[in-house]
Formats: structure tokens, sequence, C-alpha cells
């Protein structure tokens, strides 16, 4: 199981720049971890680099989903925290989302059975000797097909 370790906020905004110029239409990528261990700065950093400027990007904390349209794809940010069921979700545009767009969702065990199988799964956490984040895809299987081979082709460039 692969980990990047990544040891301050520009090593996150790396990574996330890095798979946002991989992510295509369809694409799902969970953001797991505790409270402060960098979703909402790995989603920020994603959706600037896609922008190709910086953008404002609040936390969708209040707002539970937020859509940033381009001309190639609309890019959801969601934070599942607050949903008390997953069928909520619905209302949230989710089926567009993950059809048609690229999905970043914090907190997306909030989802439950909608969380679709084929996604790439990214745990964040804060390592206990240094208090650093660090990234870990938990089911390399469950990646999307083709986001899985474009990072790993990206990989040996």
């Amino acid at each position: 199981m692969p980990v990047f370790e990544l040891p301050d906020e520009a090593a996150t905004a790396a990574l996330a720049a890095r798979i946002a110029a991989l992510a295509r239409p369809g694409d799902v990528i969970a953001l797991k971890g505790e409270l402060g261990a960098g979703k909402t700065s790995f989603a920020r950093a994603f959706i600037c680099a896609r922008a190709g400027r910086d953008e404002i990007v609040p936390s969708p904390t209040f707002t539970l989903a937020q859509a940033y349209e381009f001309p190639d794809v609309t890019i959801w940010h969601f934070d599942c925290f607050r949903l008390r069921d997953p069928e909520e979700a619905w209302e949230l545009g989710i089926e567009d989302a993950f059809r048609d767009g690229i999905s970043l969702i914090e907190w997306p065990g909030r989802l439950g059975h909608l969380l679709p199988s084929r996604r790439l799964p990214a745990h964040r956490q804060r390592t206990r000797a240094r208090r650093q984040p660090h990234s870990t895809p938990h089911h390399p299987h469950s990646f999307p097909r083709n986001l899985h081979l474009r990072l790993f082709l990206s990989c040996l460039d």
C-alpha cells in the first residue's frame, strides 16, 4: 500500500496538482481523515491547479457542496460531515457529479452505499512522531481504472 509523506501544505498542494492534471470526468476522489488532517487543503489545491490560477475555494462545510465549472469539466467538492443519512446526498446533485464531473468528497463514509466503489481513496492523517500529514490509498484495486493507470504512467515520467 503506497504512502505519500506530505510534510507540509506545499507537498500536499504538489500531490493535489499532479492528480488534478490526470483527473477526468467521472473520477471520484474520496478524502478521508480526522479534523484538521488537510482534506480541504488538498481539495483547494486540486481545484486551483485545475483552474491554472488561484481560486476562492471555501470549505463546503455549511453548503455541503460547491461546484466549480471549467471549460472541460465541473469539479464538485462535497463535505458530507453534516449528512445524517446517505439519501440526503441526492439533493446535492451527486448523480450528476459522479456521471459528468470530477468529485472530491470529504467524509466519504457518510455517503454509505452511494459512494462509488470505483474511486481513488486517500486517507489523510498525521503521524504521531512528527505530526506530519500523509496520504494512504487504502484499496488500490478500487481506484477508477483509468485514473489508476494515469497515475501509474505519470510516475514513469
